[in-house]
């Protein structure tokens, strides 16, 4: 999981997942990360600098895992690398739609650069925490499947 921006409310979910499932869930950030007592929760701090951690998190993903980011070019090579990536808020990133996500990506921080306001994000809701536990319910039934 890239922890650097992930909601405290979805590293619960993730939390609850590991041990009731029994799978490992790695947080990856550049900052101390406080997680609970658990033989499948861990964290890895990994020095400051630019892409280090998403560096680390495609380094470390094998075909088939799971790997939490709100990052489009993070999501966009772990994609590549046979893994499924999803948004903090439930969205599903697919090789059908991260090529979407991407230009869409760039066009907003051209915007930017020319001083456009494009605005932040939305809060986050408990709507988007439960769009991402169903989503994180479909990979644990299949990964449960692929045991």
């Amino acid at each position: 999981m890239d922890a650097d921006a992930c909601p405290t409310a979805i590293k619960e979910v993730l939390f609850r997942a590991a041990e009731r499932e029994q799978v490992q869930v790695t947080l990856v950030a550049n900052q101390y990360l406080r997680t609970p007592p658990s033989r499948f929760v861990r964290a890895i701090q990994v020095p400051g600098g630019f892409d280090v951690a998403d560096n680390e998190i495609v380094e470390r993903v094998a075909a088939g895992d799971l790997v939490v980011t709100q990052d489009i070019p993070l999501a966009a090579a772990v994609i590549a690398k046979g893994a499924l990536a999803v948004h903090p808020r439930g969205e599903l990133y697919t090789p059908d739609t991260i090529a979407q996500r991407l230009s869409m990506r760039n066009f907003m921080d051209e915007l930017r650069g020319a001083g456009v306001d494009t605005g932040g994000p939305a809060a986050f809701h408990p709507r988007d925490k439960q769009a991402f536990a169903n989503q994180l319910d479909r990979w644990l039934v299949k990964f449960r499947q692929s045991r």
